[in-house]
């Protein structure tokens, strides 16, 4: 139909647009979400080049709020939303930019499995990802990314230190470490002591030494720094110690 009544296309569009829109925010009946993401897989493949501002709207109003609704709806879908948001990346390059932020902005912090399926889809928008693209989004990523290694469900952790297998990424990391590391560190150093998992523990260690032969002065700065912080968090925890041990004896001598 869509191929055929080529005056239609926008309707028709639209018509998806507005299924979408009151799924994400009405209803959540996911019935039929995965067929007309698929048709729409097909569609975003014929897009011409430039871009029309039109698509980019559909991009960032319909496609990239579809990552809200629970996992258990989510999971129903997310291959083919994955699919049709790679496919835009693919055609404009320069969109990472719109779907990383996108992404760091419906992750689910309170949902592992879900985590673990947004970390898949990030780690293939990654390999589309240009340098300079990368570089506009490097901190917040990876302070998210930070968290990840940090999080008590193995899998999710597994799955985060997973992204340092890839070698485009490792090369993207590489460009942006003076970003990257200072934010990464402490959530490194906090892995090799506080996790509870050994394969967390091996792939920690990897990363950690990942970086070391890429930078070994950058490694040895964020050291002293991590060292500094945590003299300073003792300090501070002291201090407060000794202020409330002061308002206890106080209140017990006016008592």
């Amino acid at each position: 139909i869509y191929g055929k009544f080529m005056p239609h296309r926008a309707f028709i569009r639209k018509a998806i647009s507005n299924v979408f829109y009151r799924f994400i925010y009405e209803t959540e009946r996911h019935n039929g979400v995965a067929e007309l993401l698929e048709i729409l897989g097909s569609i975003i493949n014929g897009f011409a080049l430039p871009l029309k501002d039109e698509h980019k709207q559909f991009l960032s109003r319909a496609l990239i709020p579809l990552h809200k609704p629970a996992g258990s709806c989510i999971q129903q879908y997310h291959q083919q939303l994955s699919y049709c948001i790679t496919q835009y990346l693919e055609k404009d390059p320069k969109l990472a930019d719109i779907i990383l932020k996108g992404l760091i902005k419906y992750w689910p912090h309170t949902n592992s499995s879900k985590e673990v399926m947004f970390l898949n889809e990030l780690e293939e928008l990654l390999e589309l990802t240009q340098s300079p693209d990368f570089a506009k989004v490097a901190e917040p990523l990876f302070r998210l990314i930070a968290r990840c290694i940090n999080s008590p469900h193995f899998q999710v952790a597994e799955r985060a230190l997973f992204l340092w297998n890839n070698e485009y990424i490792v090369s993207l990391i590489a460009k942006s470490r003076d970003v990257i590391l200072p934010v990464l560190y402490p959530a490194l150093e906090a892995n090799t002591t506080k996790h509870w998992n050994s394969t967390v523990h091996g792939l920690t260690f990897n990363v950690q030494k990942l970086f070391m032969d890429m930078d070994a002065r950058l490694w040895e700065d964020c050291t002293q720094r991590h060292k500094m912080n945590m003299e300073r968090q003792v300090a501070a925890q002291l201090s407060r110690k000794q202020k409330w041990e002061e308002l206890e004896k106080a209140v017990g001598v006016k008592a």
